[in-house]
């Protein structure tokens, strides 16, 4: 409902401006990106890809059009083209909004719009804008991204006036929507591989909401967000032919982060936690209830503008489930080391080592037959172009 229901408001409001103005008064804006990585690992092989060989399976082309049919509101969509492993190659919205903006202290978006939960996932479909290849896999997983950037529905944001210069300054963002898991979507990379696929992925409500507090102290910023999944079902295969049902019991998942800015300095870290109840149900089978789980990931990070045109950084990602027996595939501790530089405005290149110890990193099953070796180093190498 929500899909439908946002797709056409959306519609008519691009009919109406396009119907009562012209193409100048629209004040049209293209942008977009291409991007080409290089991924090798020295064990065990990652995102669908026989990267201990090295792989350059990671393409990306960026596209995102913009426009102002009446005053105070501003529609836009963006178009990507992924090949990612198995996971992604062919086009994808993703997404495609209005954005009414009274003034300051409120506004809304409506359509399919990005999800302004962490720190991160309103910008990580821009790899320009950031430094690293990769951003941390623990809350930003590369093979999940367009499942966890968008729903349909809408998103209600504005900031409080400013209290005073000892108090600072208070944003919020209200959403609910659908959000939809595609069947290809690094979630069910381990099922897909045991035997069952859902042939429709899984789409589910969502609520959240969350406060961004802009400190007195300049480029200081601390927030918190949280969503609401609601109970969701979808249709299962098993071998390709026994029908049975996937099921997610509502759950909520908080996050905290925070950030600070000084030159060309910038340090930020973010916390969350993911728990509930997931559950396979094949037919014919005995009932088996959904079984727990509890997912807490974070990072830190720091980068510093060494130059006008090269960048570095590090960060530091932990994934780890409580719920899991000891040992490798109970956590993943991700050191990375990485810098960027800029050739001129369009042109720019990204390096970076990862220490990877442990496997709970989201590794297939295929392509390491001989089972997952517990520490593995993945260097990354990426160039790109924007306009």
């Amino acid at each position: 409902m929500y899909r439908r229901l946002s797709v056409v408001l959306l519609l008519c409001v691009c009919a109406t401006g396009a119907s009562t103005q012209s193409l100048e008064d629209l004040n049209i804006q293209i942008h977009g990106y291409a991007t080409q990585g290089f991924l090798y690992t020295t064990d065990n092989n990652l995102f669908t890809m026989t990267t201990s060989n090295g792989s350059p399976e990671w393409t990306e082309a960026v596209v995102n059009v913009g426009a102002t049919p009446v005053s105070k509101l501003r529609i836009g969509f963006q178009v990507r083209y992924q090949l990612l492993g198995n996971y992604a190659n062919g086009i994808t919205l993703d997404w495609a909004q209005g954005d009414y903006k009274q003034n300051d202290h409120f506004g809304v978006r409506f359509g399919k719009v990005k999800v302004p939960s962490g720190l991160f996932n309103e910008t990580q479909d821009i790899d320009p804008s950031y430094m690293f290849a990769l951003l941390p896999q623990s809350i930003y997983p590369l093979p999940s991204r367009n499942g966890q950037l968008a729903a349909f529905g809408g998103v209600a944001y504005g900031s409080l006036n400013e209290f005073s210069k000892k108090v600072g300054q208070l944003q919020y963002r209200f959403w609910a929507g659908e959000r939809v898991l595609p069947s290809n979507d690094g979630y069910w990379t381990a099922f897909n591989e045991s035997g069952i696929t859902l042939p429709n992925g899984l789409s589910y409500a969502t609520t959240g909401g969350a406060l961004h507090w802009k400190t007195p102290l300049a480029g200081l910023m601390f927030g918190a967000s949280i969503f609401h999944t609601d109970f969701a079902q979808s249709s299962i295969l098993a071998g390709g032919a026994i029908p049975g049902k996937a099921t997610v019991v509502a759950t909520n998942t908080p996050d905290f982060f925070g950030s600070y800015s000084w030159k060309r300095l910038m340090v930020a870290a973010e916390y969350d936690r993911i728990n509930g109840r997931f559950g396979v149900q094949i037919t014919g089978a005995p009932i088996a209830a959904p079984s727990p789980y509890d997912d807490r990931n974070g990072y830190g990070m720091i980068t510093y503008k060494v130059t006008d045109k090269f960048s570095a950084g590090v960060y530091d990602s932990l994934e780890f489930s409580p719920d899991t027996p000891p040992g490798p595939a109970h956590y993943s501790k991700d050191w990375t080391f990485g810098g960027r530089y800029d050739f001129s405005q369009y042109v720019y290149a990204k390096a970076e080592e990862h220490i990877i110890d442990g496997t709970a990193f989201g590794y297939d099953t295929t392509l390491n037959p001989n089972g997952l070796k517990p520490n593995t180093k993945l260097t990354v190498l990426k160039i790109g172009v924007n306009f």
